[in-house]
């Protein structure tokens, strides 16, 4: 039997469940959520953890007020990933609302409970940080290697001189240049005016 932290609401205590596919049951969930003195609860059944939208989740975040408690079952049932975490923790601090998470026994009311929020918020920070870098110091690499990022031209320097010269000089249309070269008129208009 799951005992999870003790909660005390000056609001209304309002339960969230999902689980990942249609086969999964919410039994198991709505029925700590139940014990754990949720009236309403709202649910997401079938819907991943990785899909931005899920309805249940934000028929919740409407309903909740200042003084709620959201309960949830374990921290994966509500958020994506650690950063969407911190998000929807920095979300219900700014509106007065509480997190409660009977499985890992967080509770934000309380001292220990804000502690984690100040982790998850730092670990997110730290994870964007560390790919902010990773992506520069990826640019910076390739960059020393001669390769420029993004998607590599479709013309070649010779068809783009080709295409300019036959545009300025011979009033070909952008539709007929690109029909030289297999492209799309944009793709010439982008390479020439470039």
């Amino acid at each position: 039997m799951l005992i999870g932290p003790t909660i005390e609401a000056t609001g209304r205590m309002v339960g969230y469940a999902r689980v990942s596919t249609k086969t999964q049951k919410l039994d198991l969930q709505m029925d700590a959520l139940r014990r754990a003195g949720c009236e309403t609860v709202f649910d997401d059944p079938g819907v991943s953890g990785a899909k931005a939208k899920r309805p249940g989740l934000d028929m919740a975040l409407a309903h909740l007020r200042a003084g709620d408690v959201l309960v949830i079952y374990k921290l994966d049932r509500l958020g994506r990933s650690v950063e969407h975490l911190a998000a929807l923790l920095r979300e219900f601090h700014e509106r007065g609302i509480h997190l409660c998470s009977l499985s890992e026994g967080i509770n934000t009311q309380t001292i220990g409970g804000k502690l984690v929020f100040h982790v998850f918020s730092a670990v997110a920070e730290f994870q964007r940080d560390l790919i902010r870098e990773n992506t520069l110091a990826g640019l910076e690499a390739a960059a020393q290697r001669g390769k420029r990022p993004g998607r590599p031209n479709r013309l070649s320097a010779q068809q783009v001189r080709e295409a300019r010269r036959a545009i300025r000089h011979e009033g070909v249309s952008y539709a007929a240049a690109g029909g030289r070269f297999g492209v799309s008129p944009a793709t010439v208009w982008r390479a020439v005016a470039g």
